[in-house]
């Protein structure tokens, strides 16, 4: 992979989560049953990602990064309670 390619890939990676930080209403829950991953999965992806390049980050630290501010905080402005509709679809195989 070029560096190019790198670029290119870090902006895009920036821009969702642009997008994401301006759809605050879309809740992970909605993430996961419509595109079988959330904000925590890109959390997660990054910590790997890390790894593979050597470095170590810590998870909260990339979830803070994916979320824009620490995820408690995130969570207690803007998560709401899942519905019964919602858990039901995340439950489905």
């Amino acid at each position: 992979m070029s560096d190019r390619d790198t670029a290119i890939e870090a902006a895009v990676f920036r821009r969702l989560l642009a997008h994401l930080d301006e759809r605050k209403d879309v809740q992970n829950i909605d993430l996961m049953n419509l595109a079988g991953f959330c904000r925590n999965c890109l959390s997660k992806w990054y910590v790997a990602a890390a790894e593979e390049e050597g470095k170590t980050i810590d998870y909260e630290a990339a979830r803070e990064r994916v979320y824009g501010m620490p995820y408690s905080e995130w969570k207690a402005k803007y998560q709401k309670e899942a519905s019964a509709e919602q858990l039901a679809r995340f439950k489905q195989p």
